[in-house]
């Protein structure tokens, strides 16, 4: 498959101010914006939150090897099946949400209206600050940044390695040049950093209308360049609307070892062409205790553990949401890892307080990050489903990498 940005610069984009009034909680937490603290850093202001230092888990987890308890997932192949993704020819028009999983957080989402969106990506084989150690995939990317015909917007959850690549953003600006970043408060100075300066930052609860007009070619600009099948060679007449709005969510970012909190994290939503989108991002959902560690959390010992009330607001005051893209993977040890990422239990009921209609899952199938077997998360899935008499498949289900679904 290859492509050409073309199509993207057939449009101009505009960008309202963010709107900061009417569809927020009205309670002393958002008046007071309680997420800001000193020194301009961020954190999370609900009691389902635990700060862990960086020594406290790396001890722990140390701890956990020394004595055998840790497990270490087995990546041998087969393990998620990956195929090669592919995407609408054009801008056309349906009635339907196109969903493709690129792997880990990554997804490629083609609204009705022709608005083309890519979610967190990271096309590197390591999700870390080096090239040569970290975290390396153990499935294959299923395309290239190269493969993707339209990207009109990028949308990053928060600072961390596998969910924000410099070389993927400085590549997808390259080829894409008109193409929208859309960031938490204090990720711009990095874009820009970076030479990339159509970027937008927002708070929690903040939303802007995203407009695209195409722009008409005069006859001599009309020659198509370097155009291929699967690319779009000629303009549409329609605007392309969206609202665009930057969601709490139960996290941390740090892209060093001393920037902890100095950038926001977040959860968004999207709505364009009659459909709406919530992308989880990286989310915790409750703090568990270290002596839950090999019990059932949920049980009833541990129901009194308070459960992020954010949830409940984004589905009350945004929702609800044709389809959501929540994080299910990187979650063992839960003492160490339940703050800040949810297990297949968190992502049901996190599924249910943000009124999503229909979900698929992220955040996993792509590199080892935590403790729990690599083919672990869709088998909680099912029994977190259960619980709810859900139906296991056909509400929030789990894809292929490269995998499309319509909503």
């Amino acid at each position: 498959m290859t492509s050409t940005s073309a199509s993207a610069l057939l449009y101009a984009a505009s960008i309202s101010l963010p709107t900061t009034t009417g569809t927020r909680p009205d309670d002393e937490l958002t008046r007071a914006k309680a997420w800001h603290v000193k020194n301009g850093r961020f954190e999370n202001p609900w009691e389902s939150w635990s700060t862990m230092s960086p020594w406290r888990i790396m001890s722990g987890m140390l701890k956990r090897r020394f004595t055998g308890k840790a497990n270490s997932p087995d990546t041998t192949p087969p393990t998620v099946p990956v195929q090669t993704p592919t995407f609408l020819p054009s801008r056309e028009q349906n009635d339907k949400i196109r969903a493709t999983w690129l792997g880990h957080a990554c997804y490629y989402v083609e609204f009705p209206s022709g608005l083309r969106v890519l979610f967190d990506p990271v096309f590197t084989d390591r999700c870390s600050p080096f090239s040569f150690m970290g975290p390396k995939r153990y499935t294959e990317m299923p395309c290239t940044i190269a493969d993707i015909p339209i990207i009109d917007a990028v949308v990053i959850s928060h600072s961390h390695y596998d969910h924000l690549s410099h070389p993927t953003v400085t590549k997808i600006a390259k080829r894409h040049p008109n193409c929208q970043f859309f960031v938490p408060l204090g990720n711009k100075k990095w874009f820009e950093a970076c030479n990339i300066h159509q970027c937008t930052e927002l708070d929690w609860w903040d939303e802007v209308d995203f407009t695209l007009t195409p722009q008409h070619p005069s006859s001599a600009d009309t020659k198509p360049s370097v155009s291929s099948v699967g690319s779009e060679s000629t303009p549409s007449d329609k605007t392309i609307t969206s609202k665009i709005s930057c969601l709490p969510c139960q996290h941390i970012a740090n892209r060093g070892l001393t920037d902890r909190g100095a950038t926001l994290w977040a959860s968004w939503a999207v709505t364009s062409g009659g459909k709406s989108l919530w992308f989880g991002g990286d989310t915790g959902y409750r703090a568990v205790p270290e002596e839950s560690d090999g019990k059932d959390d949920w049980a009833e010992e541990y129901a009194h553990l308070p459960t992020c009330p954010a949830f409940k607001d984004i589905g009350r005051l945004r929702g609800p949401f044709d389809l959501g893209l929540i994080p299910i993977g990187a979650y063992m040890p839960r003492w160490i890892m339940s703050p800040m990422h949810a297990n297949p239990r968190d992502a049901v009921e996190i599924f249910r307080d943000t009124a999503c209609k229909r979900a698929l899952g992220i955040h996993w199938g792509t590199w080892v990050l935590t403790e729990e077997d690599v083919l672990e998360p869709p088998r909680m899935l099912r029994k977190a489903l259960a619980h709810h008499s859900i139906p296991e498949t056909g509400v929030f289900d789990v894809c292929d990498i490269g995998e499309s679904r319509e909503v």
